[in-house]
Formats: C-alpha cells, structure tokens, sequence
C-alpha cells in the first residue's frame, strides 16, 4: 500500500490537521525541550500504532466477533463478518477504504507520517551530526545508516 495513496484518499482537512500536530510537536521540542525528553517521546513513538496495524486489528476483531456471534446468536451474524473481511481485503488490495477513512479521520497516522516526525526529532536531538564529512563514501553511507537506525 502506498503512503501516498492513503493521504490522496483523505480529505485534506484531516492531512492538515495530521500534519499541523507533526509541525507543533516538532516546534515544540525545539523550543523548550531536551534530548532526554526528545528521547523518552521517540519511545512512545516507537509504541505508536500506525493505520494499517489499526484497520488490520479493527477488521479482524470484527470478523471474529461475528463468527463467535453467529455460532452464538445466529447465522446472521455472518454478515458481520463478510463485510469485516470485505473491508481487510479492499484496503490490502487498493490501499484505502472506508474502515481507513474512518480511523484517519480519528487522527491514526500512516508509518510514513510517523517516521517523518521521528527523523525530525532525531535531527533536533543531534544524532544526524555524527556522520563524519570526511572519509570515503563507505563511511559516511555506514554512519548515515547507524544515526538513522538510533
């Protein structure tokens, strides 16, 4: 699925409110914060669930419960599960459907998005400083390569 796709599908109110809460936090940190904190708000990032992991969860959840219902209450409950599934499949295999609308209009951010606000933050912390300008290109593509996985 392309990252691209599902902001394409969202209604540019919802981006820009995704990305005005992306640019505040970052401004933030600028202003009044320091690696410690920087640091202990990248490890809530890495805790952050992006929208595929929650309409992945949401629709599965979803066609379990109608098949624990069906068995239960009914085979009417079938269809619950159907449309739960119908839903994983439109979005896994175009990209973007209406369980994603909704839970983006909730605010759930693509990996994409989340990853920008980290590398930010790691910029702001410092760690992109330690790639060397000297040396080979070996060297600098190694140490660009740590500082981006730290």
């Amino acid at each position: 699925m392309s990252t691209d796709s599902v902001r394409t599908h969202t209604p540019d109110g919802v981006n820009r409110r995704i990305d005005a809460r992306v640019e505040k936090c970052v401004q933030h940190m600028a202003e009044h914060m320091d690696r410690a904190v920087i640091s202990r708000y990248l490890e809530k990032l890495e805790k952050e669930w992006d929208l595929n992991r929650v309409v992945t969860v949401a629709a599965s959840a979803a066609t379990v419960l109608g098949l624990v219902l069906a068995a239960k209450d009914g085979q009417k409950w079938r269809i619950v599960s159907g449309v739960a599934a119908g839903l994983l499949l439109q979005h896994g295999v175009l990209g973007f459907g209406p369980l994603a609308e909704l839970v983006r209009a909730l605010g759930v951010r693509t990996r994409r998005e989340m990853d920008l606000e980290k590398f930010a933050l790691k910029a702001l912390r410092g760690d992109f400083e330690r790639i060397p300008h000297e040396g080979g290109p070996l060297a600098r593509a190694n140490a660009a390569l740590v500082a981006a996985q730290s």
